[in-house]
């Protein structure tokens, strides 16, 4: 039992075939639509000059980050639906460890950008343009990603340190850090304090440059004197509020507690909730409240 091992098996949903067969056509339909919208709308906001605009630029950004973060996990899923075997190597383990947690890094600073830039649009509408250039958005986006795979980095390099045993079943349907952490027989007080206090800081430092924007974003419509222009001002937000509130609810429930206290199960349910499903309704959030996508998809 306290022989190193070199591999790991998914668990995933050990249900009976007929079920199993309904969750890889789910899953298969989720992960093509969640491609498809996402694509669609990175199309879009590339060629339509119309939508040229930070918002936009952002939102193409998210867009192309959402195809990856599905992509991580979900076809080693259905390759495993399809095939039955459930089996990952260590070092492929981490690889998908190290790319999810920096694409959900990079998505919370990424959605921090995006309210500050909201932010300006309704507290600064006169010196907005002149403050979020394209330099500045290119900078912005370039610090997102940055900062969310240099986290990353961090957080797998410890975990990839510590020594794994058997048994080597991975209650999860891909590497997620409290299962993987949970395999280890050697010490891991080192390895969760990093990863606990870095989640803290990639979760609550963008929380909060969000909340203090979206205060300054309220007081500032109340303040406006026709109701018209409180709707459109409300009308540019409540997508991205949306977004967030799914985002991080789900987010800080799995990764900002401390690690043993998870119950493995719910969390199965919460991660399929938010690495699987929201990819593919962020894009439908995004265009059924914005009517300015509506117009051109409906002229393309």
């Amino acid at each position: 039992n306290q022989t190193d091992i070199n591999e790991f098996i998914l668990l995933g949903f050990s249900y009976g075939l007929q079920v199993q067969t309904l969750l890889y056509l789910v899953f298969l339909v989720t992960y093509m639509v969640t491609i498809t919208e996402n694509a669609i709308i990175i199309f879009v906001v590339k060629r339509n000059h119309l939508l040229q605009k930070p918002m936009y630029y952002f939102l193409g950004n998210l867009s192309f980050l959402e195809i990856w973060y599905v992509t991580v996990t979900l076809p080693r899923l259905l390759f495993g639906f399809w095939s039955q075997s459930m089996t990952i190597s260590f070092s492929s383990c981490m690889t998908q460890l190290y790319f999810f947690i920096s694409l959900m890094c990079t998505e919370c600073v990424l959605l921090a950008v995006m309210a500050y830039d909201r932010y300006l649009a309704v507290c600064h509408p006169l010196r907005y343009p002149a403050i979020m250039t394209h330099k500045l958005c290119f900078q912005l986006s370039i610090l997102s990603w940055a900062g969310g795979f240099s986290i990353s980095l961090v957080k797998v390099s410890f975990i990839s340190r510590l020594t794994f045993c058997g048994p080597q079943v991975i209650n999860h349907f891909f590497c997620d850090i409290s299962p993987v952490l949970n395999l280890s027989c050697t010490d891991m007080s080192l390895a969760e304090t990093v990863d606990f206090a870095l989640a803290l800081v990639i979760l609550l430092v963008p929380l909060l440059i969000i909340v203090f924007s979206y205060c300054c974003i309220l007081s500032t419509i109340l303040c406006m004197p026709s109701a018209q222009g409180r709707r459109k001002a409300f009308s540019t937000c409540t997508s991205h509020f949306t977004v967030v509130v799914i985002f991080f609810s789900a987010t800080l429930f799995m990764y900002a507690r401390p690690r043993r206290i998870h119950p493995f199960n719910l969390n199965k349910i919460v991660s399929v909730f938010y690495a699987v499903f929201t990819p593919a309704l962020n894009p439908l959030i995004y265009c059924l409240r914005n009517t300015e996508v509506k117009e051109i998809l409906r002229k393309i």
